[in-house]
């Protein structure tokens, strides 16, 4: 009698577990047993082929997670975080220990996740605020103020703009020696081309502090406005950027448009 007591027991003790087992668990149809998925169905080789945006949430939180635990592989716990979120732009707003207390992530991963989480919210903050307008010389001084500040070498770049003169991108395209940089207009022109920008301008330092234009940067001015026209890219402007101590006009800037040589 004790014996059957017991195997009754045990059986309604296994019965109810998986009940509740089940009410608790994900939507199977979230997280696919990684290893029965054919090689080309997996997030990596998918990524590698058709590019990040064909990932699903949950791919793409497996490929920062890399590994799964013994029992459950990344995808299933990947799919288990978005679920337990309620989706994946509710993440942001986990801390550590949300994700620490999940089975399946560690010390480490919680901090690599919270880390990844931290960038895409700084990342929408700023995406709040118009981009630089660098529509003419004296805003683009200021924007380079810092970078310049002590430079030995002479660098150039392209500032990459929309349509109504903000900023798309800015881009270093070379670093010379501390006499003179070398531009070719293929090299000026190709993240423009690349970003889709509608205008561009040149920015370049003159480590001596002068930024005072040279026989040089008198022809690459003409020679990128040319080639800007069979591009069709709209060259608003070459920058010299220099200090306002080496500057004989104390500016610190010298600009092809404002000179009218451009």
């Amino acid at each position: 009698m004790i014996e059957i007591a017991k195997m009754l027991f045990f059986r309604r003790a296994r019965r109810n577990f998986f009940r509740m087992d089940s009410e608790n668990a994900f939507p199977r149809e979230l997280s696919p047993a990684l290893s029965r998925m054919p090689a080309q169905d997996r997030p990596q080789e998918r990524l590698e082929k058709l590019g990040p945006r064909a990932l699903q949430d949950a791919e793409l939180l497996a490929m920062l997670l890399r590994t799964g635990t013994a029992g459950e592989d990344v995808l299933s716990v990947a799919a288990r975080l978005v679920h337990d979120a309620g989706s994946l732009a509710n993440l942001v707003s986990w801390e550590a220990a949300d994700f620490a207390e999940r089975r399946g992530i560690g010390r480490v991963k919680a901090l690599q996740l919270l880390t990844a989480m931290e960038i895409a919210r700084r990342v929408r903050e700023q995406t709040k605020v118009a981009a630089p307008l660098l529509d003419k010389p004296e805003h683009v001084y200021p924007f380079f103020h810092d970078i310049v500040q002590g430079l030995e070498t002479e660098k150039c770049w392209v500032l990459c703009l929309n349509a109504k003169l903000r900023l798309i991108r800015c881009v270093e395209i070379t670093s010379g020696t501390a006499e003179n940089t070398l531009v070719a207009p293929r090299e000026a022109f190709r993240p423009a081309l690349k970003l889709g920008a509608s205008v561009v301008i040149l920015a370049h330092n003159h480590p001596s502090g002068d930024p005072t234009p040279s026989a040089p940067d008198m022809r690459l001015t003409r020679q990128l406005n040319e080639a800007a026209k069979i591009l069709e890219i709209t060259l608003a402007d070459h920058v010299i950027l220099g200090t306002e101590a080496g500057d004989p006009l104390r500016r610190g800037w010298f600009s092809f448009r404002a000179a009218g040589l451009l």
